[in-house]
């Protein structure tokens, strides 16, 4: 498999050579969050300004208030696959903020020629156009496109850009690199302040609020690791602000929480660490009965509905998670005492 660490080489002019005189799409992740949709929006609107039009898609649903509020007061067009017209195996398929063959990429009717993506390489599939670099937020490197592109950028779309940016780093707390911050300048000088700040204080609804009791009440701690489980199913995004939230116990360095999702498990990991990669623990510990993968300190995952019986019954598969979690941890700290002998 190829494992690609640092940015590829191909420039936005070469994805607009590749696109033209196609129909176009530019699909999210299953469950998008605000720095996917984002990404998806501002390379919408990078392409429409050299003549290029596309369309923005996912599959699954959009779960969480600020996403939902993100969408509604900007007006965004983004549709289901099931709401598009004459789907095609000609069509152009860009996917964002994720890969194809991942967990939460369902699969959709056209070739998948391009895809854009900050999280670590995991994907065998080969596609016609790469660009990856590693850093806090996909929008980024679409931000970084617009400068270099020279485009003109409203408010509307600063704002939409730096909000995806702000989300998956935390408020810039988490795996921030020198590219984020350069966008951050760029975009900070032209967002809507007033629209930011409503953003940020939509994050949590009402119901929301079972999870996380659901999580309080189950959360067990083995070392430097807490785990809890949500015994039904939630979105994405809120399985990682609980998990984000178990890092506030003082002994935990590694949180890992997990929800059922269609008869098989959704995980979310976080780590207070880049040096214990949470991204390759998770990895490691669903390999064969699932997948995962992620940045260091933040990763997903998911066990499948075939593969669950083999973790046992009952209480069982809790203890089999946390043996897994825990018999890997170890594994990877040794190989890396090892190196640092």
């Amino acid at each position: 498999m190829i494992d690609w660490e640092c940015e590829m080489g191909n420039s936005f002019l070469d994805l607009v050579k590749l696109l033209k005189g196609h129909r176009v799409f530019i699909q999210t992740h299953d469950f998008p969050d605000p720095d996917a949709i984002a990404t998806a929006y501002g390379l919408q609107e990078l392409l429409k300004w050299k003549g290029i039009s596309s369309e923005i898609c996912y599959f699954g649903s959009i779960d969480k208030i600020n996403t939902k509020l993100l969408v509604e007061e900007y007006h965004m067009d983004i549709y289901k696959p099931t709401e598009i017209d004459r789907l095609s195996e000609e069509d152009y398929v860009i996917t964002v903020d994720g890969q194809k063959d991942n967990s939460n990429f369902t699969d959709m009717t056209g070739a998948e020629v391009a895809c854009i993506d900050h999280h670590p390489w995991s994907t065998q599939y080969t596609y016609q156009f790469v660009k990856h670099t590693i850093c806090g937020a996909c929008s980024s490197i679409i931000t970084d496109w617009i400068i270099e592109a020279g485009m003109p950028v409203d408010r509307k779309l600063a704002t939409i850009l730096l909000y995806g940016l702000k989300m998956d780093t935390q408020s810039f707390s988490t795996g921030v690199t020198a590219l984020d911050i350069k966008t951050f300048g760029f975009l900070n000088e032209l967002a809507d302040k007033a629209m930011l700040s409503f953003f940020e204080n939509s994050e949590l609804e009402l119901s929301d609020l079972r999870a996380y009791g659901a999580a309080i009440e189950n959360v067990t701690v083995y070392e430097d690791m807490g785990f809890s489980y949500i015994p039904f199913e939630c979105p994405d995004g809120l399985i990682a602000a609980v998990a984000e939230f178990l890092l506030a116990i003082s002994s935990v360095s590694i949180a890992v929480v997990y929800a059922n999702r269609n008869g098989g498990l959704k995980f979310s990991a976080r780590s207070v660490s880049p040096e214990l990669n949470v991204g390759r623990l998770i990895r490691k510990a669903l390999a064969e009965i699932g997948n995962g993968g992620g940045h260091a300190t933040m990763a997903g995952g998911i066990i499948f509905r075939e593969s669950l019986a083999l973790l046992g019954k009952g209480r069982e598969i809790e203890y089999s998670i946390r043996d897994r979690f825990l018999k890997n941890e170890k594994l990877i700290k040794e190989e890396m005492r090892l190196v640092n002998v």
